[in-house]
């Protein structure tokens, strides 16, 4: 994930100057609670109930040790509901204005107020009712009677336990079934299970939202219920998901995004709410990353705006507002909210509540620059500290700056200012970076991007065209290929399938993109590749929304696009991982595997948390992990950040890393496991073995285990089974990898999965089934993948650390105790420095080398940059044979360090002549260069024999001075 959102913008001026000229110094005495007015009042009137609340920070077991002080003296649970707030908020003052406390106290205490006050409200409401019509019931499938609930649906802060002192709540409530009360004690007044919870939302808001002689508990508002104030006020869950799928607006998904149910506790606490989670998160978290909802938040960002500036018209003291107007509180959440909904489908470990947390997730996540975070971070808590102050002085539900000097100088001094003229600087400065950050993630659509001919009319439907007759406009404006091309969507049923603002906006994109290839910044080749490409994705319009936000992204698409033809076939298949382009560190980075893999843990607890950890869940996470990982190297690759043995090394980290997380879940996920961790391991070979992968590499691993349970070889060919599968299906996120056993022992006639020992001794030529020369080639490039620690050593076998039967062999009881690397590592050792005969040897190589060239004929006078003759097979075999032959009597060709270091090794052992190593070595380089370029633009490797001479020259010549003796003979 891309920390590409947050680059900066054009400052404005400052929202607030001070007004307060001079500023004379503030003290202690000026932090006192008891210049709030509503302070003065509690005092006042509840000066006896004041010690009723415990002392010490309001919690919610001291709350409700004050409430039932405050019902055994007497008052009702309404009226005690609402002299308890007035203690609770007098105590916060102090300690929030006096004592400095920190934010979470506050918010904390007045969250638990609230989930407090709606439990007693339920229980009080459930019981009235119940007397009344008797218990909401509902038939199971089995047909039993059972109770059904109704949930109070916290929204916004309270959902995000982050309330303000003086806040309403904003509520939904939700009920999980349809059915009929069961009557009252003579069996009478049944009515509906929907006006039952009506009636009880009635009864609530009687016990919690109504004005009293004590003021209420909170302000209620449901306006954010489905329909709004014309709907329900109560709505089954079924019903609240049939609004989701065919009424649910943009908006209200930023709205459900903190949504929590508050009360009953005892639903929130056997966890029988939980069904709710099944409704919401698919309509607030798309499964593929959602630009869509950027202008959406614009509308609602604008319609906040301009009612604040409506409000302000009559009186220009509103416009400072520390919530509302430019760089306030709503600005962090919107722009905290929109990279959740954005990305949080994806990436689940984005979902969650509170504000501050979701910007320590976004920053980890690397979605915004850890100083952004820090900064946004802090402006949060400085903004919300004001807004309860300004709070704090009348108990109104305002975010205006006060307007009397006497109430500027009590919040600058409980805020530890030193005079008024410091604390409205330090508010410009928090309000100015948020304004600048929230702007330059919501900057218009067009925002860095078109300055071509046309691109001026962004409106639908101007001058009442339609996009498709603008878009018949543009068609002289492009080049006359891509003129072509985008001709055929004139008529194309995708296209007119658009709605008018989705094809307005391909409009625009394809506007944009030909003024960029009038200017040169991108190829006419690139655009077509661009339109082959969207076509096929016009109905999925969240891709058109992204190029259309993310200007940087749509030119740094082209340019891939106009690089080679595969990452084009590579887009088509996976056209999710486009969004790595708005990576700013895309270019700069490197795999981390370590980094990899703790996301994807990270992103398995959040599917838990949610009950969403489901295989199918768990298949693409992997799927969309890796193929995120793969384009972000190959874009690295096009644009020349990488070397190819660095692009080898990255896809050969990740596949490894891919090999380890699908072993670890499917271990935890095989239902006949009988151990925490497998004593297993992974033998990777060829391109795998050597560090060498290319894009869409197979695999070639061989599975081994030593575990002396009596059921082993099932539970690990089981264990297998489900690997390979996880591995190899296809999902709706495609696949990972293709995976090649055929170098186990026995080839595909052997055992999937087999003992470490046996697999030893099949290396170690011992018994009558043991390995060919061809399958100790292999073992020059095989290295160890992952694995555990092998467990004791059966009966009758000496532990480690015992008098060791065999020297270094292996299987000696001197093993024992190795891990199963260390094990691996001696047993490739073993094989590939056993004494051999050098002519028998060479025969070998040379016959099979001959068995290749022949399966892979060259045809006419091309050259083939792996397969001719001075090409990269000759060099791979030369290098085997070096190994074989002589790693016993020189360690240093015995490490698997790949082709181009064992080259020069060999060369300095002595065994290439003088510059011969090194010449072969370049050699090598350049032609893996060539096939790794002609295979990204799904070119033949068969290229001119001139453009390769030198390098055949330099390959034949080494080929000739180690083998070429053997080879004539044959």
């Amino acid at each position: 994930m891309t920390a590409s959102h947050f680059t900066g913008s054009t400052a404005e001026a400052p929202v607030l100057s001070s007004n307060v000229n001079p500023c004379p110094p503030l003290s202690a005495q000026d932090r006192q609670a008891e210049h709030s007015r509503f302070v003065q009042r509690v005092r006042r009137r509840y000066a006896t109930e004041l010690p009723c609340l415990p002392p010490g920070e309001p919690v919610l077991a001291s709350m409700r040790a004050c409430l039932g002080v405050l019902r055994e003296r007497g008052l009702p649970v309404p009226a005690a509901l609402r002299v308890l707030r007035q203690l609770v908020l007098e105590r916060l003052v102090v300690l929030d204005c006096e004592q400095g406390a920190p934010l979470a106290v506050v918010t904390r205490a007045v969250t638990e107020l609230a989930e407090l006050a709606l439990d007693e409200a339920c229980t009080l409401a459930c019981a009235d009712l119940d007397e009344l019509h008797g218990a909401p019931q509902f038939t199971t499938p089995k047909g039993e009677l059972q109770r059904a609930q109704l949930w109070v649906i916290g929204m916004g802060k309270l959902g995000a336990r982050e309330l303000n002192v003086s806040s309403d709540i904003d509520l939904i409530y939700v009920y999980d079934q349809d059915g009929e009360t069961a009557g009252n004690a003579q069996g009478r007044q049944r009515i509906s299970n929907h006006e039952y919870f009506g009636k009880a939302v009635k009864h609530i808001y009687n016990t919690v939202g109504e004005t009293t002689e004590h003021g209420n508990v909170f302000r209620v508002d449901l306006a954010l219920r489905p329909n709004g104030n014309s709907g329900p006020s109560a709505v089954s869950l079924g019903a609240l998901e049939e609004y989701f799928l065919v009424q649910g607006r943009e908006w209200e998904r930023f709205a459900w995004l903190k949504s929590r149910v508050i009360a009953p506790t005892a639903c929130v606490q056997d966890r029988s709410a939980s069904a709710l989670r099944g409704t919401v998160l698919p309509f607030v978290f798309r499964r593929y990353l959602d630009y869509g909802v950027f202008d959406a938040l614009r509308t609602l960002h604008r319609q906040i705006r301009d009612h604040a500036s409506k409000r302000a018209a009559g009186n220009p003291g509103r416009s400072n507002d520390v919530k509302l107007s430019r760089g306030g509180i709503r600005e962090i959440e919107f722009t905290v909210q929109l990279l959740q909904v954005v990305r949080g489908g994806q990436f689940p470990e984005l979902r969650t509540r509170p504000t501050l947390d979701a910007l320590q997730r976004l920053c980890k996540a690397g979605l915004m620059p850890p100083a952004t975070a820090t900064a946004l971070a802090q402006a949060y808590e400085f903004l919300r500290r004001v807004e309860h102050r300004i709070q704090y002085l009348d108990d109104q539900q305002t975010h205006v700056m006060p307007t009397r000097d006497d109430d500027l100088a009590w919040l600058a001094a409980t805020l530890g200012y030193p005079d008024v003229c410091a604390f409205l600087h330090a508010l410009d400065a928090h309000r100015e970076l948020v304004a600048q950050e929230f702007d330059t993630l919501l900057g218009g659509p067009t925002n860095g991007g078109c300055n071509g001919k046309g691109c001026g009319s962004k409106k639908n439907g101007a001058n009442g065209r339609s996009a498709v007759d603008d878009l018949q406009s543009v068609l002289e404006q492009l080049p006359p290929a891509f003129a072509a091309r985008v001709g055929q969507w004139l008529e194309h049923p995708r296209v007119l399938a658009l709605r008018e603002d989705t094809r307005a906006r391909l409009v625009r994109l394809v506007q944009r993109t030909g003024a960029w290839i009038d200017e040169d910044r991108v190829s006419e080749e690139a655009a077509l590749r661009m339109a082959d490409w969207i076509e096929p994705l016009l109905r999925r319009e969240s891709y058109l929304a992204l190029l259309q936000e993310r200007p940087s992204v749509h030119e740094r698409l082209l340019r891939l696009l106009g690089a080679a033809k595969w990452p084009a076939r590579y887009l088509i298949k996976h056209p999710g991982v486009i969004d790595e382009l708005a990576s700013q560190q895309l270019l700069t980075d490197r795999f981390d595997a370590a980094q990899f893999e703790d996301e994807l843990e990270a992103r398995r607890t959040a599917l838990r948390s949610t009950g969403e950890d489901d295989e199918e869940a768990l298949l693409n996470l992997l799927r969309r992990a890796h193929h995120a990982e793969v384009f972000r190297t190959l874009a690295r690759d096009v644009e020349k950040v990488l070397t190819v043995e660095q692009v080898a090394d990255d896809l050969s980290a990740l596949a490894d890393s891919v090999l380890r997380t699908t072993a670890r879940w499917c271990w935890a996920r095989l239902k006949s496991r009988h151990r925490d961790e497998p004593s297993f391991a992974i033998i990777g070979y060829g391109k795998l073995g050597g560090k060498e992968l290319g894009y869409g590499s197979d695999l070639d691993i061989v599975f081994v285990y030593e575990d002396e349970h009596e059921n082993a070889p099932e539970i690990y060919a089981a264990f297998v089974r489900k690997m390979i599968n996880w591995l190899t299906v296809k999902t709706g996120e495609g696949d990972l990898f293709e995976i090649d056993t055929a170098l186990r022992p026995n080839g595909n006639s052997g055992l999937l999965v087999t003992s470490f020992t046996a697999y030893a001794n099949y290396q170690q030529q011992r018994g009558s089934n043991t390995a060919w020369t061809w399958e100790h080639q292999a073992m020059t490039r095989a290295r160890f993948v992952l694995g555990g620690v092998a467990e004791s050593p059966p009966p009758g076998r000496p532990k480690a650390g015992s008098a060791p039967s065999g020297g270094s062999d292996p299987q000696s009881g001197g093993a024992w105790g190795l891990s199963l690397a260390g094990r691996f590592d001696a047993v490739r050792e073993a094989v590939i420095t056993a004494e051999r005969d050098a002519a028998s040897l060479a025969a070998e190589i040379v016959a099979m080398r001959g068995k290749v060239r022949a399966a892979h004929p060259v045809r006419g006078e091309r050259f083939d940059v792996k397969h001719s003759p001075g090409g990269m097979v000759d060099v791979e075999f030369v290098v085997q044979y070096l190994v074989l032959l002589h790693s016993r009597a020189h360690p240093e060709l015995r490490a698997n360090t790949g082709n181009i270091n064992l080259l020069r090794r060999a060369e300095s052992a002595g065994l290439l002549e003088p510059g011969m190593g090194e010449a072969a070595a370049r050699a090598y380089r350049e032609l893996r260069q060539i096939q790794h370029t002609a295979r990204l633009d799904e070119a033949p490797t068969q290229v001119d024999a001139a453009q390769v001479e030198e390098a055949a020259r330099a390959v034949l010549a080494m080929w000739q001075h180690v083998l070429g003796r053997v080879a004539s003979t044959a």
